[in-house]
Order: structure tokens, then C-alpha cells, then sequence
């Protein structure tokens, strides 16, 4: 029967790597290899899959049909192994995508754990922006990640926690001067500091900034919480911090002063998203509940 599933590898490797030279060192097949296999499949379709030019290869729109059909054939068959085996995600290699502002603080203790259990399993981390986790995801670099679920519809979704928000400013600044959680209304008029436009958090900082009439930094765009930060402790604006950072990274230094938010509205929920199936890998649910007992402990 064609396509095979080596076949529909071989068309997602092409995708991935925009060039059939590199496909083939991906697969570990010879090129020439690679290209009669993709073109036996597209006999077999009856349709052109990608076309070469200067740019490398680039999916035709049947093309891209294929490639979503062959992205969830391929993940189907990996759930079929795991059901058959018994396995589950722990007995190989699971690909994480995570936020950069999550991943360093609720991670660590959360490997080890899952090390200790599961002796076999090994998870490989990327950190990347609330865009590429989603692009990761529908093109299948990624197996699952962690990030906002409302920025990853038609997909499974597993809340881990919701996290409120905090401020970062100097020790002589007079919203240090409050002894209790910070009113939103307090920042009117400040400058707000966060990350890059491709995070959502950027997103609910600029909402905060629009609903109590503070502004945006432009002199300043963050790449990281860290950066975010060190600015705020050097007086250029207010840091909006979320809760699990907060509590972990940024109490560390005495050049600032925290303050949680006392709108409990500012909020954001983070949860453990794969494709979308009839039902989760196996495993899943027990990744889920490690990870909510280590984000409580952090936020409590």
C-alpha cells in the first residue's frame, strides 16, 4: 500500500527542512533515496507534494493537505505502539515545548522526578515564544507543550495552574511604599515593562497598560523575564511579572521590591497541550498531575 508510513516521514522531513539534501542526513537516507520514495508517492496520489526551486521545496496546496494527514497518521500509529506496549510517553522520547517564562522554574524539580520513575524516559526541552510552541505543534517538531491554552485552539488541553500577576520596582519607588498587594489602578500613568509581541504575555501586559492608562515601554522590548527585570531595577519602568517567576527568580535579588496584583482578573491559565485525539497519550495523565503538584508548591 503507498504511502508508506516511511514514505510520509520522508515528505515530513522535506517540510522540516525546506530542502531534500537535508531530509535525506535527517532520515540518515541518501538523497536520491529520499526522492524516488517521495516521488513514488506522489504517483501514488496522483498529485505534485512539493516543488523545487531556488527557495528549496515548497508544499503545493495539495501538498499541505498531505502533510496534515501524514503529521496525524504518524502520531495515530506512535499512540498505537505505546497502547500496544503498554509504555507510554515515559519509555522514549517526548519533545516539550515550553514558555521561557515557565519552563527554568517549574522544570527542574519536575525531571528529576520523572527520572527516578521512569529510568527509560527522556525529555527533550526547547524554550521558544507563544507563536513558534504553536507552530511546533501543528507541524509535529514538537510533541506536546506547555503554554496559554487560548492561543492553541483545536487542540487537547490539560490545565496545570493559573497564575496571577505581580510587580517588580525599585526599593525607593513609591508603590514599594504599599505594605499589601498593589491596586491596578496604581499604575496609571507608568511604564510598563514585558517581553516581545510574540509571547502572550506581552499581550496581557498591554491589555493592563490599556484598562488602567499606563503605557507600554518603547525605548525598551524584552527578550526574557531576566532583561525585564534588570530593567525595572534600574528605575525605566514597572515589571509585570507572572507568579511562578515571581516567586522563584525574582526574590532572589535585593534590588527589588515584589508586589502581587491585587485584580485577581489579570490571570493566566498554562496547561499541557498536545494535538488534538480522541483521547490522550498514555501517560499523559500522570505527567499532568507531576506538574500541578509542582506548580501549587511554587505558587503556594
Amino acid at each position: 500500500m503507498r504511502p508508506t508510513l516511511r514514505q510520509l516521514e520522508y515528505i515530513l522531513a522535506v517540510e522540516q527542512t525546506g530542502q531534500f539534501s537535508l531530509a535525506a542526513k535527517k532520515v540518515n537516507v541518501s538523497q536520491p533515496s529520499l526522492s524516488a520514495q517521495i516521488a513514488d508517492a506522489e504517483d501514488s496520489l496522483g498529485i505534485e507534494i512539493f516543488r523545487r526551486g531556488r527557495q528549496g521545496a515548497v508544499a503545493t496546496p495539495a501538498g499541505l493537505d498531505v502533510l496534515e494527514r501524514a503529521r496525524k497518521i504518524l502520531r495515530d500509529f506512535e499512540d498505537l505502539k505505546e497502547s500496544a506496549s503498554g509504555s507510554g510517553i515515559f519509555e522514549s522520547r517526548l519533545k516539550l515545548g515550553v514558555l521561557p517564562s515557565i519552563g527554568p522554574y517549574l522544570l527542574p524539580r519536575v525531571v528529576r522526578a520523572l527520572h527516578r520513575q521512569h529510568p527509560m524516559f527522556r525529555l527533550v526541552v526547547r524554550e521558544e515564544s507563544t507563536q513558534d510552541l504553536e507552530e511546533g505543534l501543528r507541524s509535529g517538531r514538537l510533541d506536546m507543550i506547555i503554554s496559554t491554552p487560548v492561543d492553541h485552539p483545536n487542540s487537547r488541553q490539560s490545565l496545570i495552574c493559573q497564575e496571577r500577576f505581580w510587580i517588580a520596582v525599585p526599593q525607593d519607588d513609591k508603590l514599594a511604599e504599599i505594605s499589601g498587594p498593589v491596586a491596578s489602578q496604581d499604575l496609571s500613568g507608568r511604564t510598563l515593562l514585558t517581553v516581545s509581541p510574540k509571547h502572550r504575555l506581552s499581550h496581557i501586559v498591554a491589555s493592563l497598560a490599556e484598562q488602567v492608562g499606563g503605557r507600554i515601554s518603547d525605548d525598551y522590548e524584552g527578550t526574557s523575564l531576566d532583561a525585564v527585570r534588570l530593567m525595572a531595577a534600574a528605575g525605566s519602568g514597572v515589571a509585570i511579572l507572572p507568579q511562578i517567576y515571581a516567586s522563584t527568580e525574582a526574590r532572589r535579588g535585593p534590588d527589588l521590591c515584589l508586589r502581587l496584583l491585587s485584580d485577581s482578573s489579570i490571570k493566566r491559565d498554562l496547561s499541557l497541550i498536545q494535538p488534538f485525539s480522541r483521547e490522550p497519550r498514555t501517560g499523559t495523565d500522570q505527567l499532568v498531575e507531576i506538574l500541578k503538584s509542582e506548580a501549587a508548591a511554587l505558587i503556594s
